[in-house]
């Protein structure tokens, strides 16, 4: 299985290149964030003739989530919305199940900074996402999509830097290590402990090509799943070209 997550920050803008990512790679699984669409704008018609079947969360706000599988195994039994969560009109939590794996696609709220009501509201929505996964735990299960927390100081190309602003807070990261603490487990650090891993960079003064980025999107595994997982990467590509996300794809492969 190929398991693959990215904000792509506006579908309707990235639209191409997602059918070009389609194309590439035939993912088993595709999960989307940030899509920016509003419910009856989701794109299912031009997803369908590449082979797609897409679950959408939509409101036309900044935020909307998304699930696509192959045509042959569609997402079945699909949740909209995360219990507890403080603001649900946002779309940011879809849940499916893909080939006899519970898959999320989720977007952590930003937070703004650490005095915002923002900030408050990302917290609560990481403590949702820690209840919901421990009521998932069990079967195969797959939580993907933009954190919007690094989980370590490894995660951003400096710490300093970051100090006294959201993404890296000891808050958010304890919140996060409570959502491992169901048993989930981070793909990428399964695989490769040292190295950073970055998703996303600042589009401004060529923070990509300096490599001066954060990894803030993850793919989060059960522990059979974990067992399986094989590779784990970003496909760089996808953050250069024509009107690229500030995201890259991050892909999973499970043997």
């Amino acid at each position: 299985m190929l398991l693959a997550t990215w904000n792509v920050n506006s579908l309707r803008a990235r639209l191409p290149r997602v059918l070009e990512f389609l194309e590439t790679h035939r993912p088993d699984v595709l999960c989307l964030q940030e899509t920016k669409t509003a419910p009856g704008d989701f794109p299912h018609d031009e997803l369908t003739e590449a082979g797609y079947v897409a679950v959408d969360h939509s409101t036309g706000r900044w935020a909307g989530v998304a699930i696509l599988a192959p045509a042959a195994e569609p997402p079945r039994d699909v949740v909209r919305g995360l219990p507890g969560e403080a603001r649900p009109d946002e779309a940011r939590w879809v849940e499916a199940t893909v080939a006899r794996t519970r898959v999320v696609s989720l977007y952590v709220p930003n937070g703004r900074a650490l005095d915002s009501p923002a900030f408050d509201d990302k917290l609560s929505f990481l403590e949702a996402v820690a209840t919901r996964a421990a009521a998932l735990a069990g079967p195969p299960l797959a939580v993907a999509g933009d954190f919007n927390v690094a989980p370590s100081d490894a995660d951003v190309y400096d710490p300093a830097l970051f100090t006294g602003t959201t993404h890296t807070s000891d808050d958010e990261r304890a919140l996060l290590d409570a959502v491992l603490g169901t048993g989930l487990v981070d793909a990428y650090r399964r695989l490769d402990a040292v190295s950073p891993g970055f998703t996303w960079w600042d589009y401004r003064a060529g923070h990509f090509h300096k490599g001066l980025g954060m990894r803030i999107d993850l793919t989060l595994l059960s522990p059979e799943l974990a067992a399986r997982c094989r590779r784990c990467g970003i496909d760089r590509s996808f953050r250069k070209g024509p009107r690229p996300s500030d995201h890259a794809p991050l892909l999973t492969e499970l043997g």
